[in-house]
């Protein structure tokens, strides 16, 4: 089965998430609330690592810009929020924690560049073993990221299925035109994407993160344009 990886991962961070959400109910929230910063530091340090990695700082740059106006445009962030706060809502919880968890957990899941080559590996023809890798990961992640953000974790793994399915299943049709190019500003941009995840965790700041999403969609588009014509910028 084409996506058997993906499904695999999907498990793993249902699991974790089941058993993350059993901690967070008997928790004292000092606990919680120390999970939920230890967490933000970590992705500030895993965005950061990602990031130093481009090799066009200029594609990053064009990419967030044009995918924040275009987020802006479409109003992404309030048609999450809403959507979001409606099953909130029929679940009888807080819309604002449900929210921050779907979403941390989902950039967390998706934005590194383990998922773009695990989905080359396996829409390829080839053995998911970074999809096994990065079940393990993501499993023993999702359970901190329950306890301390709550059940809008569990949710997130319905995205990530959409997410790298996709992406696995456009591998195994265009598998041969993912340059290394287009890998590297894909996992560069979900970084400052991260870092800004991150800003908001520990409150630092508060960034529009869904509206800066649409820049995944520019990176990719921007890098293979300059790969297939082999422009240097």
């Amino acid at each position: 089965m084409i996506i058997s990886g993906t499904l695999i991962n999907v498990l793993a961070v249902v699991a974790g998430s089941l058993l993350g959400l059993l901690f967070h109910t008997r928790l004292p929230q000092r606990f919680v609330a120390i999970i939920f910063q230890a967490i933000g530091l970590f992705t500030l340090a895993l965005g950061m690592k990602m990031a130093l990695g481009a090799n066009s700082w200029l594609i990053v740059v064009l990419s967030l810009i044009a995918g924040g106006l275009t987020g802006e445009l479409l109003k992404l962030e309030t048609y999450f929020d809403g959507l979001a706060s409606r099953l909130a809502k029929k679940l009888h919880i807080g819309s604002k924690r449900f929210n921050e968890g779907l979403l941390t957990a989902f950039l967390l899941y998706c934005m590194g560049s383990m998922t773009v080559l695990g989905a080359i590996e396996e829409g390829m023809g080839g053995k998911p073993e970074l999809y096994y890798l990065k079940s393990v990961m993501d499993g023993i992640s999702s359970v901190a990221l329950a306890s301390g953000l709550g059940i809008g974790v569990l949710f997130s793994a319905v995205p990530l299925f959409i997410y790298q399915a996709s992406l696995t299943l456009f591998a195994f049709w265009f598998g041969t035109f993912f340059p290394e190019q287009l890998i590297a500003e894909i996992s560069a941009t979900g970084g400052v994407l991260l870092l800004g995840l991150a800003l908001n965790i520990l409150k630092v700041a508060q960034i529009k993160m869904l509206n800066l999403l649409p820049a995944l969609i520019y990176v990719a588009l921007f890098a293979y344009t300059s790969w297939y014509f082999g422009w240097t910028i």
